[in-house]
């Protein structure tokens, strides 16, 4: 006999000893059975961490009848996907239409017969099988074009800050800032990830802007800075309009990392709370790590002075109510500077 712990396991609930010893007289040579003499602990077995691989369900038990039990397992994203076969005295058309309408995948009769029964089993654990491995490869897949995604993504950020920033390490230390400081904002972690993954596209508009502007070392002249001040707009082109979340995001931050709280910024001038949650997020951690950067225009500031002007920008050119989110998860924040530091500056110390 094959170990149980290698063969597929068949629940059998039923009030009917009688009944419960019959099928399990059928099935036990082939499959490991578990019994339940009511649905509530028919329940309890499919909610548990071994969960069964087939339910044999009769209809007409006291408490929770097999139809109930039926309709709570199939509401239950977890376990909705389990085959359940009713097994009954309640024959008529109707009886089977309902059975098959709230989630049964058949329907078999009593008085059972035993070649039905274990034919039965065998196609719909069978088809279950089909499913659960088409389900794994469905996800696998899933989850490589994300991984793809996520690269290309990355890649294109960096594509950016190569323009002007010779390691590219600026969009992964601000978009792990970026993460941190909506962690400690109070965003679920799947609003992290997708701002994470999305913040390295903040600049990609500056792939329009001529390396002549770019890197230009000293202050910009008015035509220039006109100029520079597309980059948004160029950044919300190149990413386009999609219905995928990810993208959308990175569209958002692309064209509103520039606002400012007080509406002085570009491209639109928004205001206040006009500005979306991710560009003020965004704008925090981008613009705290260009002022520790090195740049053709600028030495890197220390540590002191670039939290000086943080804190003095609340109101004005920051979200009031995110500054503190940013002190918070300043620790977190200097120890992703340190890791990504870029080779041509110190990493800076906390203060005191």
């Amino acid at each position: 006999m094959a170990d149980l712990r290698q063969r597929q396991s068949i629940l059998i609930a039923d009030d009917v000893p009688e009944n419960i010893e019959l099928l399990a007289a059928i099935l036990e040579d082939e499959y490991a059975i578990k019994v339940a003499p009511n649905g509530e602990k028919a329940l309890k077995i499919a909610y548990s961490d071994a969960p069964p691989d087939l339910i044999l369900l009769d209809v007409m038990m006291p408490g929770l009848s097999g139809h109930e039990v039926c309709r709570r397992l199939k509401a239950n994203p977890d376990r909705q996907h389990i085959p359940v076969i009713f097994v009954t005295a309640m024959c008529s058309v109707d009886d089977e239409r309902l059975g098959l309408e709230i989630g049964a995948v058949d329907y078999i009769t009593k008085p059972i017969s035993p070649p039905v029964v274990k034919a039965r089993v065998r196609t719909h654990l069978a088809l279950y099988d089909q499913t659960r491995e088409l389900e794994r490869m469905v996800a696998q897949r899933t989850r490589e074009l994300l991984t793809s995604r996520q690269q290309i993504i990355q890649r294109l950020g960096r594509a950016a800050e190569f323009k002007d920033n010779e390691t590219g390490n600026h969009v992964i230390r601000m978009a792990h800032a970026s993460r941190l400081i909506a962690e400690v904002a109070g965003l679920g972690d799947k609003a992290q990830e997708i701002l994470q993954l999305a913040a390295p596209m903040h600049d990609i508009g500056k792939i329009g802007i001529p390396d002549h502007i770019l890197l230009k070392p000293g202050k910009l002249d008015s035509s220039e800075w006109d100029l520079m001040k597309q980059h948004p707009l160029m950044g919300a082109d190149i990413i386009g309009n999609h219905e995928d979340e990810l993208l959308q995001t990175a569209r958002t931050i692309a064209l509103t990392h520039h606002e400012r709280w007080d509406g002085s910024g570009y491209p639109y001038g928004l205001r206040g709370a006009a500005i979306p949650l991710v560009g003020r997020i965004v704008a925090i951690a981008d613009v705290f790590d260009a002022l520790l950067s090195v740049r053709p225009y600028k030495l890197a500031l220390p540590l002191e002075e670039a939290l000086d002007y943080m804190y003095a920008q609340a109101g004005s050119h920051f979200d009031p109510q995110l500054i503190p989110a940013f002190k918070k998860a300043l620790p977190e924040i200097l120890k992703i500077h340190q890791a990504y530091a870029d080779d041509n500056q110190l990493p800076p110390a906390h203060p005191g």
